[in-house]
């Protein structure tokens, strides 16, 4: 998928500056490379992830120059007019899942295979040396307290209480004593319940910290899940789900996937959509598909079928707020429902919070879009302009409000997410019968093999819009414990 930034308007005017004058004007320590704080604030700050290809925190004169060439400009800001008579929507094709590279440490990625989402993260099996069940929270209120009793005696586990769960990555004292702690009861899974205020990025960063310290290894030595809601109403009803959940078989399973296709040559949500419908009719299932298009998208493929709904974003910095009675019903029939595309907080892939089906009782949701679980109150600065072209503003995160109306459990990310290739595989491993927390856990020690992560470097101490563990933002609302689905 090629992402065009509305400050790349010009070039067909020339009002580009020739790469050299960008770094003239920006590499403030002459390495010969930029960094995003030294584009903070400019123009350029939101190009910076989408120049960064490679994902290394940097960027190269080289690679500005292959992105402007993907649409037709020449390194000095001008227009490559003959290049531009043979720009035009690439081939849509729709790979098998199996012949997606896997991501691991040592294995390369090209620009293409990295521009286009063809991949997907290797995950592995990390077993952990507890068997106990543990709930962590910072919770005071009775009626949360309650609900998470239940929880541990229905687990025969135990809860385990700290003051404050967002600042315990700055307690030292409390943090080593609750490592001690954790130690000494061995846990297999943990439950985090944090507070609403509490749920922030260095609050998830420091249970990382946490529990990647259990043993001698940097990876995550439990299986993690987290439990929140917006109030206690709705975070009893998401308890006592879980604690009468029965595992959806293959045979009972109803997905649908949603898309969103921005432009003429921004397809890859829509590709990913098309391989999920392949990969389960292998197994005698439909995947209904709602493919939403943006303004720009006037000819870009569309998917053809019985089950399908191509509709049209609003725009104008609006969403979709409802469906068609006809399309309402997929949704209060399917039990899986998977999203990938854009976000920003209170949209995900076009979709307002507005537009999500009232009831979701029972439902697994997950949502591969930027700020689908954006916290309340954040450790970071805020992120004005989000991929895509949109807008941050302060809206309820979309996970959260899929959890008051009824999901079991959802999948989303803080921040800036990667999308399809980190959410796939933890929907595989949940189709192959395995926890919640187990998918999880595979998906973060995946990221922290992938991007070397030691101990001691979890917790976000620089205050910049992409910090290096921003990949370390996912986040799985559900009884860690549970298994959605059966093998």
């Amino acid at each position: 998928m090629m992402i065009v930034s509305t400050s790349y308007v010009g070039y067909a005017q020339g009002k580009q500056p020739p790469v050299t004058e960008i770094y003239k004007n920006y590499d403030g320590n002459k390495d010969g490379m930029l960094e995003a704080n030294e584009l903070t604030g400019s123009r350029y700050a939101r190009q910076f992830p989408r120049w960064d290809i490679n994902g290394d925190q940097k960027v190269s004169p080289q690679e500005i120059v292959a992105f402007r060439k993907r649409f037709g400009i020449a390194a000095d800001g001008t227009l490559l007019r003959a290049q531009t008579q043979k720009i035009g929507a690439p081939k849509f094709v729709i790979p098998r899942m199996s012949e997606l590279k896997r991501l691991k440490k040592g294995v390369p990625l090209s620009r293409e295979e990295a521009r286009n989402s063809a991949f997907l993260l290797g995950t592995e099996k990390h077993a952990v040396g507890g068997t106990e069940y543990v709930v962590l929270t910072d919770h005071v209120d009775e009626a949360y307290l309650e609900s998470l009793q239940k929880l541990a005696a229905h687990h025969k586990g135990q809860i385990v209480r700290v003051p404050d769960l967002a600042l315990l990555h700055e307690q030292e004292e409390r943090f080593n004593k609750l490592q001690k702690q954790l130690r000494a009861i061995g846990p297999k899974y943990a439950a985090i319940a944090p507070r609403l205020d509490s749920f922030r990025e260095n609050m998830l960063m420091g249970m990382w910290e946490l529990f990647s310290t259990l043993d001698s290894d940097p990876e995550i030595d439990v299986f993690p899940g987290f439990l929140i809601a917006s109030n206690a109403k709705a975070f009893s009803k998401l308890i006592e789900q879980s604690l009468q959940h029965k595992s959806i078989t293959f045979k009972k399973l109803k997905p649908i996937a949603i898309s969103q296709v921005l432009r003429d040559t921004e397809t890859r949500s829509l590709q990913k959509a098309a391989m999920l419908r392949q990969h389960f009719r292998k197994r005698d299932l439909e995947t209904p598909i709602v493919a939403i298009y943006g303004k720009k998208a006037t000819t870009a493929p569309r998917l053809k079928g019985k089950q399908v709904w191509n509709l049209e974003a609003p725009g104008g910095g609006k969403f979709i707020e409802s469906f068609s009675p006809e399309l309402t019903s997929k949704f209060n029939q399917s039990n899986l429902i998977i999203m990938h595309g854009h976000g920003v907080p209170g949209m995900s892939c076009s979709v307002d919070i507005r537009g999500i089906p009232s009831n979701l009782q029972g439902k697994v949701l997950l949502t591969g879009s930027c700020f689908s679980a954006s916290p309340k109150k954040s450790d970071l600065p805020e992120i004005r302009d989000a991929p895509g072209g949109y807008t941050v503003k302060k809206r309820d995160a979309f996970l959260l409000r899929a959890i008051d109306q009824g999901a079991i459990v959802a999948f989303g990310h803080q921040r800036l997410s990667s999308g399809f290739p980190h959410l796939y595989p933890v929907l595989e491993n949940w189709l192959k019968g395995k926890t919640v927390g187990e998918a999880y856990q595979r998906l973060i020690n995946g990221l922290i093999n992938l991007k070397e992560v030691k101990s001691g470097d979890f917790v976000i101490r620089e205050k910049i819009k992409k910090p290096a563990q921003n990949s370390l933002l996912y986040v799985v609302i559900g009884d860690p414990a549970l298994r959605p689905f059966g093998k």
